[in-house]
């Protein structure tokens, strides 16, 4: 049985995972924003079995690289880390939003937080191997542009999010290259479209899928060996964007990537 770090785990497809995840055996450390709605979680998931709580704001980097520290010291036994924490495109007409750190939101929720958590977390699952990392993207996708990376021109919300999910797809490919052969594998999929999720509904869509429908793949990346370095649309292994395979674009958004969480 493995120790599982799954971010955004309050609501949605992350607490249904978690459900998942703990009825199963395994020893599930829940994220959450809310310290109420956390404690609220661990209490329900302890009637199923083992789980504890651990509360950060992502949209700080502070906060992320805090959380990392704490559940490293907590369980050095950690071997999954679930990277499920988002934020949507956000409401119909909302403007640009900044993180604690200046940073557009959702670029620093969607991909710096995921990227800096990983780092903090590396050396356990490095540690704990075979460990996996599942990044929780999107099959909306839009590439980076370097010239804006916080997209300060011609904002819109939507596009963010996508920019924000190819660059945690490109991100994940860079680094399960560079852990080649280490025993920790990096995935990242697409869960199902339009769930039935607070951050869809804010968006203003009608969902199309339940978070249920969104969780097997999820679960088969982090309790399943499943290769590594690689996109699933689901449980169906697939292609993520063309251009998150260029070698081009993942050293520029390497360099940026550096860049941003060096601020």
């Amino acid at each position: 049985m493995s120790t599982i770090l799954i971010t955004g785990a309050t609501s949605g497809l992350g607490r249904y995972v978690a459900f998942e995840l703990v009825r199963s055996g395994h020893v599930v450390l829940v994220h959450g924003r809310d310290p109420g709605r956390t404690e609220q979680l661990v209490e329900e998931l302890r009637t199923e079995g083992d789980a504890e709580g651990f509360v950060a704001d992502l949209a700080s980097l502070t906060q992320v690289r805090e959380l990392g520290a704490h559940v490293a010291d907590a369980h050095p036994d950690l071997d999954v880390l679930i990277n499920n924490a988002g934020v949507g495109a956000g409401a119909s007409g909302a403007g640009r939003e900044l993180s604690a750190d200046g940073h557009e939101l959702r670029l620093a929720v969607n991909y710096l937080a995921p990227v800096a958590l990983t780092l903090a977390l590396l050396p356990v699952l490095r540690a704990n191997t075979p460990a996996r990392i599942v990044n929780v993207g999107s099959v909306g996708q839009e590439p980076l542009d370097f010239d804006d990376v916080e997209f300060r021109r011609g904002y819109d919300g939507f596009a963010a999010y996508r920019r924000a999910k190819f660059a945690l797809a490109a991100h994940t490919f860079a680094l399960a290259e560079e852990l080649a052969d280490t025993g920790v594998a990096v995935n990242v999929l697409h869960p199902a479209t339009f769930m039935d999720t607070a951050m869809v509904r804010e968006g203003g869509v009608a969902p199309w899928n339940t978070v249920a429908d969104g969780a097997p793949g999820v679960l088969a990346l982090a309790t399943q060996d499943l290769g590594t370095g690689a996109y699933f649309d689901g449980t169906s292994p697939s292609r993520a964007h063309e251009a998150t395979y260029d070698p081009e674009v993942r050293k520029r958004l390497a360099a940026v990537t550096d860049q941003l969480l060096a601020l």
